[in-house]
């Protein structure tokens, strides 16, 4: 008898002893943030923002990867963007409606709906409207948006989707350092063409 509570302890101890430990996705998402905090990319978990959309396709909804490149003596105009059809396509929220001839329309499928009259935009502040993501294929379908100030460019994807075995078949770790350089170089070749033409 005191055999049988023996190994029942040991069973439990071992049981709650592998329930602590992280299952695969976990690790993999932790390699994935720990290799892109290293290449300086800063990356964060954050709530969805309200002009991107997220979970449901529905703005503002659930969690995403913010990964930001703080790029020093470089100065960036405060523009936001959403992916649309694999091209960066300005925020509705940042339509200037002034009449200039330098105008751009916007779609109405990214106009907020509280904007009834055609709204269009300073393209001298959209520089990379309409410009294709061309991000490795297994982080484009991910990226949701991107937002720059100041000296920082950021962009929201959802970096869980591309370590998950059904989202992203691909995976392999030794490919998360390559696919994150060219995150990297994109994000900086995108910061010095808005630097330059603004």
């Amino acid at each position: 008898m005191g055999t049988l509570i023996g190994i029942i302890i040991v069973l439990f101890v071992l049981g709650s002893m592998m329930a602590l430990k992280p299952n695969g996705i976990d690790q993999r998402l932790d390699k994935l943030r720990m290799t892109a905090r290293r290449l300086q990319l800063n990356p964060k978990l954050v709530g969805c923002p309200d002009w991107i959309k997220g979970r449901d396709n529905e703005y503002g909804r659930g969690m995403l990867g913010q990964y930001c490149l703080v790029l020093d003596d470089i100065k960036l105009p405060h523009t936001r963007y959403q992916v649309i059809d694999g091209q960066w396509r300005p925020d509705s929220s940042f339509v200037d409606t002034s009449s200039e001839d330098k105008t751009l329309t916007i779609p109405s499928a990214i106009r907020s709906s509280h904007i009834t009259t055609t709204a269009a935009i300073n393209k001298t502040q959209f520089i990379l409207d309409k410009t294709p993501l061309d991000l490795p294929v297994s982080i484009e379908p991910f990226v949701k948006g991107m937002l720059t100030k100041a000296n920082s460019i950021i962009i929201y994807w959802e970096d869980i989707a591309y370590v998950r075995p059904l989202s992203n078949p691909a995976y392999h770790h030794t490919l998360i350092e390559r696919d994150l350089l060219a995150l990297k170089a994109n994000l900086e070749k995108w910061a010095l063409e808005m630097q330059q033409q603004s």
